[in-house]
């Protein structure tokens, strides 16, 4: 059967095929629907992990118990998941275990555009690269072989590109292999260092193993067209060099970029006048290529940084295509911005009105550094605003206690911030945390967390209960408000910001675009009462215009959430 699939669908789907009976992840774009797709399929037990640390070693104990697992995550998730990454590459594994991490090269939805081949590289883990989704559904049906056969976890890696694209795929039907029994081994599974330095060894013959495997694997060919010019390129990288020259240059299409080959490469590199490596973000096949000895174009005319296009491709390696119009050249701009509705939108008013410092974390919520508010004044990891804070208070004591907070999400706080939360309890410094309570994960497209009371299938799970965690984490004053009530906030705010103890402030509301959320009628403008003062503008809501020096509102959007209207002093906005 044929059928038009993005990348990830398609990757969940070879993982069906493949027999994958357990997968755990964290969603995080451009990954997440790898996981909700594969969470259609009965035969497969998906889950939502509080982080992506936990979502790999989830898989690494399905795999120890015999049965082919999946973790999936974006780059950065990769980061929080290297403490098992590294050391189940000295373990090996059981039944398969494959782990999906996905890049963001121009940086759609993320904080930094590293590329996840180095942590391939750096923990010994071969890593497979699809440049399309008949791809990504072969390479992670492959995967577990290789895994089974190699003794080791296998990395398969997306991109944006890739992830969310569409094109044809062929599929099959569903082989799961018997449970690989489960024994007992010391040695084998137990890292303390005496047996982990006797696993070092294994895992660097294993890399040789890999290396000769590479030389002539399916995953890596080489398509001929004229030698004057050969191309060595993997994932998205490809088609844009396909799109550009056809055949009018030789192809060494690399789809196992950890480890890469040697005689494959030198071999290609003979049967062409010159060499270019065509690959987004870092060096790393062409650094490969110059310790094999090679004159290679690369990043001497090709960006280090940002995505790149058929566009990019042919002005850097003097080729033509068709010209166009980039998609920007066509759209109206449309700045990122918080929802109509969103309740987030209150508490930062009232952080930005009482001036305050604010350490922010990872959601949809850092858009509150956004113009008109303005009221983030950092933002780096998952968990790093109660860390920070911490920190931060600590080195400017009286100075900075009273008026510097700490924002983050329910998911991001079950994430990574309860560390820091436990750390500010321990270590007893004055800070103001606030937790943004909107019941879901927003940011990646509403997925269930373990505050919301759901599992990734919208069934009842167990629900942990902020409130109480908090205060059986040592907080004396945990307090919750409603963001939609401006006062509200604005009390609570100053007098925990007044208090002489550490303190958690709660701000409670649902996301605006949850289905089950009623929304009240959409406000209205009373012209004559409007003196275009532009009160309501400081909000930053998309619903409210000025036209005429008049406030106006956008009925398609407006929720009446009645924020706006406690700021207008005329009785403009109407219900």
């Amino acid at each position: 059967m044929k059928e038009l699939m993005l990348g990830n669908k398609a990757l969940a789907r070879g993982l069906y095929e493949a027999g994958c009976s357990v997968v755990s992840s964290y969603p995080g774009t451009p990954s997440t629907e790898v996981t909700e797709e594969a969470a259609k399929f009965d035969d497969i037990y998906c889950e939502w992990a509080p982080n992506e640390k936990v979502a790999m070693e989830v898989a690494f104990g399905a795999s120890l118990a015999g049965k082919r697992s999946f973790c999936g995550m974006k780059h950065v998730g990769l980061n929080v998941a290297a403490d098992p990454l590294f050391t189940c590459s000295y373990t090996g594994v059981n039944a398969g275990m494959v782990i999906c991490v996905a890049d963001d090269a121009g940086m759609h939805s993320s904080q930094n555009e590293q590329d996840s081949r180095h942590h391939a590289i750096a923990s010994k883990v071969p890593m497979l690269e699809p440049s399309d989704s008949e791809e990504a559904y072969a390479f992670a049906k492959k995967a577990y072989e290789l895994s089974e056969e190699f003794d080791t976890p296998v990395i398969i890696k997306m991109c944006t590109r890739v992830a969310h694209s569409q094109s044809i795929v062929e599929t099959g039907e569903r082989v799961e292999p018997e449970a690989r029994p489960y024994e007992k081994n010391i040695a084998k599974y137990v890292m303390m260092p005496g047996n982990a330095i006797r696993r070092h060894p294994i895992v660097e013959e294993r890399t040789r193993k890999l290396t000769e495997y590479a030389e002539h694997c399916e995953f890596n060919r080489v398509e001929m067209g004229d030698t004057k010019l050969g191309i060595i390129t993997s994932s998205t990288s490809y088609q844009y060099v396909k799109e550009v020259f056809g055949d009018k240059a030789c192809i060494l299409k690399l789809g196992m970029v950890n480890p890469l080959p040697e005689k494959l490469i030198l071999d290609f590199a003979a049967k062409v006048e010159k060499l270019a490596i065509v690959e987004e973000l870092d060096p790393i096949i062409e650094n490969h290529c110059k310790q094999l000895g090679l004159t290679v174009t690369g990043k001497d005319v090709l960006p280090m940084e940002g995505e790149f296009s058929q566009n990019l491709v042919a002005e850097k390696l003097g080729a033509s295509v068709p010209s166009h119009k980039d998609l920007e050249e066509t759209m109206p701009g449309r700045p990122p911005v918080m929802c109509a509705g969103c309740p987030h939108r209150g508490l930062f008013f009232v952080l930005s009105k009482n001036k305050c410092t604010v350490l922010g974390d990872i959601g949809c919520y850092t858009l509150g550094a956004v113009a008109p508010l303005s009221a983030m004044d950092m933002t780096l990891c998952m968990g790093a605003s109660i860390s920070s804070i911490h920190g931060f208070n600590k080195a400017m004591g009286k100075e900075s206690e009273g008026k510097t907070v700490a924002v983050i999400g329910d998911s991001t706080f079950m994430h990574s911030g309860m560390t820091g939360l436990a750390n500010i309890a321990y270590n007893q410094s004055n800070s103001t945390v606030i937790i943004l309570d909107n019941s879901i994960t927003g940011m990646t497209g509403h997925q269930q967390n373990p505050t919301t009371g759901y599992n990734i299938k919208g069934d009842p799970a167990g629900k942990i209960d902020l409130e109480s965690l908090c205060r059986s984490m040592g907080f004396q004053r945990v307090r919750v408000v409603d963001p939609y009530d401006l006062d509200a906030c604005d009390k609570v705010v100053k007098e925990e910001l007044a208090a002489e103890e550490p303190s958690v402030i709660i701000s409670r509301r649902p996301c605006a675009l949850l289905k089950y959320v009623k929304h009240n009628p959409p406000l209205r403008v009373e012209e004559e009462n409007c003196v275009g003062c532009r009160s309501c503008m400081r909000l930053g809501c998309p619903a409210i215009s000025i036209k005429n020096k008049k406030a106006v509102v956008d009925a398609t959007l407006c929720v009446g959430c009645g924020v706006c209207q406690q700021l207008c002093k005329f009785d403009a906005l109407q219900s």
